[in-house]
């Protein structure tokens, strides 16, 4: 009897073991979240930014991980919609507990949750939301990229000092923040150059026909057309633009990216400021485009370059904390980083900005007669 007991004794006691092997090993992973469109409009930037996060998570997984555990990332898919934003915030800092997150991607989305980051003291890095205002929340708040008022300075250098551009006509996104910010920082630089804006016209997300804005900005008769919006938008635009007989430069920024793939000729004579070019001779640009395409069978866009830059910051910061569990340390040692990485080297100032320079880009036609963007220059903060 006392034989069988104890043989039960053993028996419940390996299975209490197993469980809590099986437990600790669940919670043997460091779970980060991300939230990002993953379909909808802008849907090529977010699964760009997506599988850059995963490939940076898994070469870091396969070098130890971090503090002896696995990154694993929870992807929310927000369409670029603040509402679905807010409500991927919460599920994912009430149900995978999460104390950190990436994202969101575009500026609109991360304005929707920076306050709710700030309460909950969740650091928030977003790897791609120019707007100035995005840090404004509080200092669990980060970004990768560089924000919309040096974009809108580099674009305006460009047209005012390369393109001798002397007077620029605006068609904007007057709804999206994004795009005004863009277009006011471009207007200001512009003007303090010694350049003009002599017409500023807008329009409203989803519209489709800007023939009207455009007849009044033929009229005028502009030596640069700023587009500051999305390839998506920017590529209906600019048809219509040259269609109207229309030849002039056009110039965005990095919401141009992806324009190559989702445009026609129409796009040619066409300049945009972006975060890093991919032709670059740099060993890491090298290695990063080589290794995106190995995995995924694609170039990868600035927002790749931009997430995959971003996860390796996370991962640098909870490394330097010391912890994965007290987002407060992850936060102070994220505020201390100072990375050579694939758009730059990243040094955050007061507001969690990263110094950081940009390239112009053109957008040309290659020799199989496909459209391809051509470095056309290097500005720094």
């Amino acid at each position: 009897m006392k034989k069988s007991l104890m043989i039960l004794g053993m028996a419940s006691l390996a299975a209490v073991l197993a469980l809590t092997g099986c437990q600790k090993k669940e919670a043997a992973t460091i779970k980060i979240g991300t939230i990002l469109p993953i379909s909808g409009p802008v849907a090529a930037y977010g699964i760009q930014t997506r599988d850059a996060i995963v490939l940076a998570f898994e070469e870091i997984n396969a070098g130890g991980g971090v503090l002896g555990q696995k990154l694993e990332l929870i992807a929310e898919d927000d369409e670029a919609n603040p509402e679905k934003t807010t409500n991927a915030f919460k599920k994912l800092t009430s149900q995978d507990k999460v104390n950190v997150i990436i994202g969101a991607l575009t500026s609109k989305c991360s304005l929707a949750i920076t306050s709710l980051s700030q309460a909950k003291k969740v650091v928030q890095i977003s790897t791609s939301s120019t707007n100035d205002t995005v840090t404004d929340a509080g200092d669990f708040i980060f970004r990768a990229c560089y924000n919309d008022s040096f974009q809108g300075q580099v674009v305006a250098k460009f047209a005012f000092e390369t393109l001798k551009g002397k007077t620029a006509a605006v068609l904007y996104d007057i709804s999206n923040d994004y795009s005004v910010g863009l277009t006011e920082n471009f207007k200001k630089m512009f003007e303090t150059l010694g350049g003009k804006m002599i017409v500023s016209e807008s329009y409203n997300s989803g519209d489709k026909d800007f023939n009207a804005q455009l007849t009044k900005i033929k009229s005028a008769n502009p030596d640069v057309l700023l587009l500051p919006d999305y390839y998506n938008t920017v590529s209906l635009i600019a048809k219509q633009v040259r269609a109207q007989g229309m030849t002039l430069p056009l110039l965005g920024a990095d919401g141009w990216d992806e324009i190559t793939n989702n445009a026609g000729d129409e796009a040619l004579n066409g300049f945009y400021s972006n975060h890093y070019s991919p032709d670059s001779d740099d060993p890491a640009v090298k290695k990063f485009v080589a290794s995106f395409k190995a995995k995924y069978g694609n170039d990868p866009n600035a927002l790749a370059a931009l997430g995959y830059d971003t996860a390796y910051l996370v991962a640098e910061s909870i490394k330097k904390a010391g912890t994965a569990k007290d987002s407060q340390k992850i936060r102070d040692a994220m505020a201390t980083l100072d990375m050579q990485l694939v758009t730059g080297r990243i040094k955050f100032d007061a507001k969690r900005n990263p110094v950081k320079s940009a390239v112009m880009l053109e957008v040309v036609k290659a020799a199989d007669g496909k459209l391809t963007t051509k470095y056309a220059g290097t500005v720094n903060p």
